[in-house]
């Protein structure tokens, strides 16, 4: 019973955070499906990635708020409601996830894991070819609470994200993954660095200060 009440204070008080959160607040005004939106949004103002006519393809893309940022940024001009824009999409956007995701005009869903050879084959025919403007990688595995297999579970998505960026990306493009702090993070950074000309690490404003996840973004490709 003590555990119970315990676990039931613990639920309300992150119902209570959640709901008080000004992301949150703001994510449900502008009609995105979570404030992850605002992360994306915070790496781009800083970066400058995301502009209109590119070929972005967005890795983990369930709920879709990143997937609804992408549209809107493609359509300045057609603010719409729903969180992405309407009428002429000048770009292209495919996304993907292991779960479910709620179609946005415009955008390409391929749902599946990333881990598998047969969906990565999926989503090279959807690119027929095109080479890759960004990546934007917002995957994250299952964690089991063991935080050696957690990190490992973390590094192994995040290298599956580089190898595809470095075959997929344009010599200028660019690659945008999260990360957590922990195991394996060195190694993480000295991946991006070694297959990127630019580095940056990137802890944008919306990502809770409590959470140890973080943004690699890697721009140009070496040896390309």
């Amino acid at each position: 019973m003590k555990t119970q009440t315990k676990s039931k204070k613990l639920n309300k008080a992150w119902l209570n955070n959640h709901v008080s959160d000004p992301y949150v607040q703001q994510a449900q005004k502008d009609g995105y499906r979570s404030r992850a939106a605002y992360k994306l949004k915070e790496i781009d103002e800083e970066l400058k990635l995301i502009r209109p006519g590119q070929i972005v393809v967005d890795l983990g893309a369930t709920p879709g708020a990143w997937s609804q940022y992408l549209r809107r940024r493609f359509a300045p001009t057609e603010a719409g409601r729903g969180g992405a824009a309407v009428g002429q999409l000048n770009g292209s956007i495919i996304a993907l996830d292991v779960l479910e995701f709620e179609p946005i005009e415009g955008v390409q869903f391929i749902q599946g894991d990333f881990q598998e050879d047969a969906v990565l084959a999926e989503l090279e025919a959807a690119l027929a070819g095109r080479p890759v403007d960004v990546v934007v990688s917002d995957m994250a595995p299952n964690m089991s609470g063991i935080a050696s297999t957690d990190a490992a579970r973390i590094s192994g998505l995040v290298e599956l994200a580089v190898d595809f960026a470095s075959s997929h990306l344009k010599p200028e493009g660019a690659l945008v993954a999260k990360v957590f702090h922990g195991s394996g993070y060195d190694e993480l950074v000295n991946l991006f660095k070694t297959h990127f000309k630019v580095f940056k690490v990137v802890k944008p404003k919306a990502s809770r200060i409590r959470s140890s996840e973080t943004f690699l973004v890697g721009m140009g490709l070496k040896n390309r």
